[in-house]
């Protein structure tokens, strides 16, 4: 059974937050000419930089999440997060341990760093497609068919 992000809880807030690929080019330093440079690896974890804002109540749900179903933060565990196509669901790990500091009043200030196993980004065959158009467009398409379908459709009267 997987592990996942208490839906009680807070995403990460924008502020703070980003996205750090890792390396997947090995560079060659050459005595004359150019480095050279191979690609190493075909799937390489990033690294998210996420902070949270917690109530009093909020900040203790999340820290007995994190020792229990996060087992002190080396469990995989899914979350939706923030990256170029939108909000999308990550499998995500702690890679350090979470910083916690009171902010005002019964606020929680947390901060850490998130792996995650793989970046969701646009197919090869989609990315063919977003070059050969105007991907503004594209986006506000798919956004009203989005409220169409989910929002319009899913009425009373929606079959």
């Amino acid at each position: 059974m997987p592990v996942i992000w208490p839906t009680n809880l807070p995403l990460p807030s924008i502020q703070g937050y980003g996205v750090h690929p890792g390396e997947a080019i090995l560079r060659t330093e050459m005595e004359a000419g150019p480095a050279r440079q191979r690609r190493r690896y075909t799937q390489v974890p990033s690294r998210i930089s996420a902070r949270w804002t917690f109530r009093r109540d909020q900040f203790a749900l999340f820290e007995s999440w994190y020792r229990w179903h996060a087992k002190e933060g080396g469990e995989w565990f899914e979350i939706n997060l923030l990256g170029g196509i939108g909000m999308s669901v990550h499998e995500a790990r702690f890679t350090r341990p979470f910083d916690a500091r009171p902010r005002s009043g019964t606020l929680w200030e947390v901060t850490s760093e998130l792996e995650i196993r793989e970046r969701p980004v646009l197919t090869e065959d989609a990315l063919a497609i977003a070059l050969d158009s105007d991907l503004s467009a594209l986006f506000a398409t798919v956004d009203r068919l989005h409220g169409l379908v989910n929002v319009s459709l899913s009425g009373p009267y929606s079959w």
